[in-house]
């Protein structure tokens, strides 16, 4: 063999390798694009909800992560490729506090054709630095799946792990036992499940929390308590959600028990349980659920909108931004503000002595639109007493919309969302902001290097 054929031989080899390298990696995006959506249940005032949800829904707990140990701000949201596509991607990527740059996103899963951001996904990461992406079901008619990074705090390429009937997912890794995962399936009504496992790979078998017809959930833990806080869908009719349930487990499942300690049989079938909170259906008022956190003691404290009316417009005023919080031995029932719209959401803080709410509760280019302009609230009382202490965005082109609070938030990547017409059709940008609100990044919409800085707007 000659010199020139053997060069040959080594450049094939080369280019086989190269390519089947790359093949494995998950593709990237060439910027960060939120997917735009609209319900498709329009009245006088719109569509029941609609515009950029990237960060969508509520339901979908955690969507970001601070980790400490590699100083990056993981997170995902529903994304697509291009200005005038609907097409949903599953899409990760992170902010590196030491360079203040971002990597062009890295697409998880593509839905092949959905563009509903319901099937977004939700993060987690284990204990040896695997990130773990819990992408969500829809129904029976399109299967939950969840992805395992191949390597630790990496998120260039994934691997299938687990397919299965799973909603709105919520995975919860809790050190010294695994996942906690709180989920959805679609049995008699939206109905709440849990599952556990140690290693991400083999699976308890699913157990029903709660079926009284139907139930929107959110949930957070604290050291080994896991809470679930749940409304309740009269009829399985998701137009008629009330009420607020709490029910919470210390030892991983195998018991559950109200606020005050008494243990109840799952599933809870009665809306009057003892898991109840307040009984709004007889107020006639409906509940959307916002977020959950803990005081300094760990007590429980729990962000609602509670609205008169399904359907957007001002019918349904007042919609009170509620903030209810266990203490003393009883419910504490705090109002925030009012805004406009049923699906304004946003998150809760409760770090030390000054809790904080980072959302769209101020009137936004799309009046009675999803979402709006995002505000800073403050209070230094535990709840007691609510002060807007600045708004976050002013004079913007489209309506903001769902602010997201990454677990163990850093104090530079402190909530995260997407904007979007909420009227018509648009293109939808991500944003973050810091602690205090008085700093805005946009993430880079068109990215023609590997690395760019989101640019500050102010």
């Amino acid at each position: 063999m000659n010199l020139r054929n053997a060069i040959r031989i080594i450049v094939l080899f080369s280019l086989i390798f190269i390519t089947e390298a790359t093949l494995a990696q998950n593709p990237k995006a060439n910027g960060y694009k939120g997917i735009w959506f609209a319900l498709g249940q329009p009245s006088e005032f719109g569509d029941k909800y609609s515009g950029g949800l990237g960060t969508y829904t509520a339901n979908h707990i955690p969507v970001a992560i601070y980790a400490p140990e590699v100083k990056k701000s993981y997170f995902l949201y529903g994304g697509t490729t291009q200005k005038d596509e609907k097409h949903l991607l599953i899409m990760i990527s992170y902010f590196d506090h030491q360079t203040e740059m971002v990597p062009k996103p890295v697409i998880v899963y593509d839905k092949m054709g959905v563009d509903d951001p319901h099937d977004n996904a939700s993060l987690s990461i284990d204990d040896k630095g695997f990130l773990w992406v819990f992408v969500s079901g829809r129904n029976t008619s399109r299967p939950g799946l969840i992805f395992r990074s191949k390597k630790p705090w990496q998120i260039d390429e994934f691997e299938k792990i687990k397919e299965g009937e799973m909603t709105y997912p919520q995975p919860w890794w809790m050190e010294g036992h695994g996942f906690f995962y709180l989920f959805t399936k679609y049995t008699k009504g939206r109905e709440l499940y849990w599952s556990s496992s140690p290693n991400g790979k083999s699976w308890a078998t699913d157990q029903k929390l709660a079926g009284m017809g139907g139930h929107y959930q959110i949930s957070n833990f604290r050291g080994n308590k896991m809470v679930s806080v749940f409304n309740y869908h009269p009829g399985g009719n998701v137009d008629k959600r009330t009420n607020i349930y709490l029910l919470q487990t210390e030892d991983f499942g195998h018991t559950w028990k109200t606020i005050d300690g008494k243990t109840v049989t799952t599933p809870a079938t009665d809306p009057h349980c003892a898991a109840l909170v307040k009984d709004y259906e007889a107020e006639k008022k409906l509940v959307y659920l916002n977020d959950l956190s803990f005081d300094s003691e760990g007590n429980p404290v729990i962000l609602a909108v509670i609205s008169n009316d399904f359907k957007p417009g001002p019918q349904g005023n007042p919609r009170e931004w509620t903030v209810i919080h266990w203490g003393n031995g009883q419910w504490n029932f705090s109002k925030v503000c009012e805004s406009t719209h049923n699906y304004d959401m946003g998150s809760l803080y409760t770090n030390g002595k000054v809790w904080q709410i980072i959302g769209p509760t101020e009137t936004g280019p799309q009046k009675y639109g999803t979402g709006g302009e995002m505000a800073l609230w403050e209070s230094t009382n535990e709840g007691k007493n609510w002060t807007k202490k600045r708004s976050i965005t002013t004079n913007s082109p489209r309506n903001h919309s769902y602010a997201r609070r990454p677990l163990h938030a850093n104090k530079n990547f402190y909530a995260f969302w997407a904007d979007g017409n909420a009227d018509k059709f648009s293109e939808s940008q991500l944003y973050f902001t810091n602690r205090k609100g008085n700093q805005v990044w946009v993430l880079p919409y068109e990215m023609t290097s590997e690395f760019a800085k989101p640019e500050k707007l102010k």
